[in-house]
């Protein structure tokens, strides 16, 4: 048989640190790489870095797979002196101490499992930092994934760790080999900012969802509904971004309707999971009354976040107009599911365009409060007789995780070959 290349993979975001879906992406390119031809080195960094952990997902890394973890401190909560710290130790972001030890395993990795290419994900740019490193030392081919747009007009919002990340993003897409992105308009987006690099630079792999994830999630599952009887459940299970998306014409929506005598805590709840910003909304639904509606729930394993989500009537799903080159990662979970989907949206955005694209209309602009108001009664009402629909399971499956690291292989294969 064939003898597999060697893949070195610097993630921040790796078990046992608990998130939403964006530890799913490397995880799964982990798992399913060596179906492809590909072993994985994981290059991490050590969990005291982690504000929260969770070791349940710790046993979805293959027992063979070399995961290493080099030291590195968070900087605003292990670094800081009563709450202040000096700026230049949280550029380009707050992990920069994972830095040098990164470098120092790395390369240490290097020498002893001879890899045959390099890739690192952002958000977390010390790991673009890390990659540079390598990539420069070593001469290896350098798959930089950029989860997201690493700089904007008006992101990050502090102009000096801007100005470090925009210097930092320049030297990465002109260094690398392949910069790859998870959807076409920010792919087209960095061809238009940096035209000097060829367009065989540019790739793009869309996240999904793992079939395993959700057979796992599947097994054993009450069929019970979340809510008691009469009463219908929403869910939104991840982050909800104050900026990015932003929930408050949704609330104010919800008043109205509550109001209007539409909607009641007898005729429904609505489960916001782990939002990361609890605070900031607790006394926004307090002052609407919604908190008899509207629960902020904590974070839970993310396979009992895959139970709650197929065993709720509906989805939502938020993604603000500062957004609309980007796609949630979530929303391949939600086609996955086959649950009814409320999405609040800019029309004129990617996600938009996706969920019209697989029949999921039932879309309201976020930051209009009445458009929200009459399109989550029209949804509601849908759900009370039965014709809510969800995304076909056979649709679906064409966004799998599986499907994705094929394609991740495939670019590995081209530069290596």
């Amino acid at each position: 048989m064939k003898k597999n290349k060697r893949l070195l993979m610097v993630a921040y975001h790796f078990p046992p640190v608990r998130v939403s879906s964006g530890i799913q992406r490397t995880l799964k390119f982990c798992t399913y790489l060596r179906e492809n031809g590909w072993d994985p080195l994981v290059l991490t960094i050590s969990p005291r870095a982690y504000e929260v952990i969770n070791p349940d997902q710790v046993k979805e890394i293959p027992e063979d797979v070399v995961v290493e973890r080099a030291f590195g401190l968070d900087t605003a909560r292990q670094l800081a002196f009563k709450g202040k710290y000096l700026r230049w130790m949280a550029q380009p972001d707050r992990w920069v101490s994972w830095w040098p030890g990164a470098v120092w395993t790395g390369m240490g990795m290097v020498k002893k499992y001879k890899p045959d290419a390099i890739f690192t994900t952002f958000p977390i740019a010390t790991a673009n930092l890390i990659g540079l490193s390598l990539s420069k030392r070593t001469g290896l081919p350098w798959v930089a994934d950029f989860r997201d747009a690493m700089t904007e007009e008006d992101y990050p919002r502090d102009p000096l760790t801007w100005k470090v990340q925009r210097r930092l993003e320049a030297a990465s897409v002109k260094q690398c080999s392949r910069a790859v992105f998870t959807t076409q308009p920010t792919r087209d987006m960095y061809a238009e900012r940096y035209p000097e690099i060829p367009e065989s630079r540019w790739a793009v792999i869309e996240n999904g969802y793992d079939e395993n994830n959700f057979n796992d999630a599947e097994s054993g599952l009450e069929q019970a509904p979340l809510g008691k009887p009469g009463q219908l459940t929403l869910v939104h299970s991840g982050l909800l971004y104050p900026k990015e998306r932003d929930p408050r014409a949704f609330f104010a929506a919800l008043s109205k309707l509550k109001l209007a005598g539409v909607i009641t805590a007898d005729n429904l709840q609505i489960l916001l999971r782990a939002t990361g910003a609890d605070e900031l909304y607790r006394p926004q639904l307090a002052a609407l009354d919604l908190e008899d509606i509207v629960k902020l729930e904590p974070v839970i394993a993310y396979r009992d976040a895959l139970r709650e989500m197929l065993r709720a009537d509906g989805l939502l799903l938020f993604q603000g107009s500062v957004c609309n080159h980007q796609i949630p990662a979530k929303i391949y979970e939600y086609y996955r599911s086959g649950k009814p989907i409320f999405s609040l949206v800019d029309r004129s955005g990617i996600s938009s365009r996706m969920l019209t694209e697989v029949g999921a209309d039932d879309q309201a602009t976020i930051s209009d409060e009445q458009n929200i108001a009459a399109s989550m009664s029209a949804f509601l009402d849908k759900l009370r007789h039965g014709n809510g629909q969800g995304v076909s399971l056979e649709l679906a499956a064409t966004n799998s995780r599986r499907s994705r690291t094929k394609e991740l292989a495939s670019i590995l294969n081209q530069l290596t070959d």
